[in-house]
């Protein structure tokens, strides 16, 4: 996102862009990475716990390649909780519920944010649900009776819910490292889980070609924009909007 704008010659928005996604994405990760640590302690496994990451502390989950991907290309990852089966009494349904419970952090964080962006909505009126129209359309604001104030929580809201909705969508692709390919685990037999295992590393390569070429980026932002309507309909139905 950040590359696209400064590409438009946006850098005004860009400055927007990213003072609001840096504590958004800081608290985002750390909320994401604690929920695994948080299941697995439920689950039996207490490495993570032992090892401080049943925190909030950014510090102890931020991935520095991970958070500059996030910021610049919309894709990207934190510090993996470490997690040791054999503490599990039933490991596939011990695995199921960590990996499960990253993903639907961010879910959860994202209709958090549909619902303020919804608040915002019915005080402004009806406008699209990207803020970036009307950051790349200033003259809109005035137009629309928008406020610079209003626009800033419009904007704050639209990055909460897009950047959650993002992660949680990315995370559960269904192949390692992904918290998907976990959540796999529990549906497919040990011999075929174990068998695409092996293949972590070139499956990591195949996806690294796939972002660069954007074919990845289209696919998770498909479904990234059909998980934030399908959230987005309870509050606009009691908001009648």
């Amino acid at each position: 996102m950040l590359l696209r704008l400064f590409e438009r010659g946006n850098t005004q928005q860009a400055i927007v862009w990213l003072l609001l996604a840096l504590p958004v994405l800081l608290f985002s990760f750390s909320f994401h990475e604690a929920a695994h640590a948080f299941a697995a302690n439920k689950m039996g496994d207490p490495t993570a716990k032992n090892l401080g990451r049943l925190t909030m502390n950014p510090a102890k989950h931020i991935d520095p390649v991970g958070f500059g991907a996030m910021l610049l290309v919309g894709i990207g990852w934190a510090k993996p909780v470490p997690v040791h089966t054999r503490y599990f009494k039933d490991p596939k349904k011990g695995m199921a519920f960590t990996a499960a419970a990253g993903p639907l952090s961010n879910v959860l964080l994202a209709f958090v944010g549909v619902i303020g962006y919804t608040i915002m909505q019915s005080v402004t009126g009806q406008i699209p649900f990207s803020y970036i129209a009307l950051l790349e359309h200033p003259e809109a604001m005035e137009i629309l009776g928008v406020t610079s104030l209003q626009l800033v929580f419009l904007a704050f809201f639209s990055i909460f819910t897009w950047i959650n909705a993002t992660l949680a969508v990315f995370n559960m692709i269904p192949i390692p490292p992904f918290d998907g390919s976990r959540l796999a685990f529990f549906f497919l037999p040990d011999r075929h889980y174990f068998g695409m295992m092996k293949y972590e590393r070139f499956i990591m390569i195949g996806l690294i070609v796939a972002m660069a070429t954007g074919i990845l980026t289209d696919i998770i932002a498909f479904f990234t924009n059909l998980l934030v309507d399908t959230l987005s309909f309870l509050p606009r139905l009691i908001a009648g909007m």
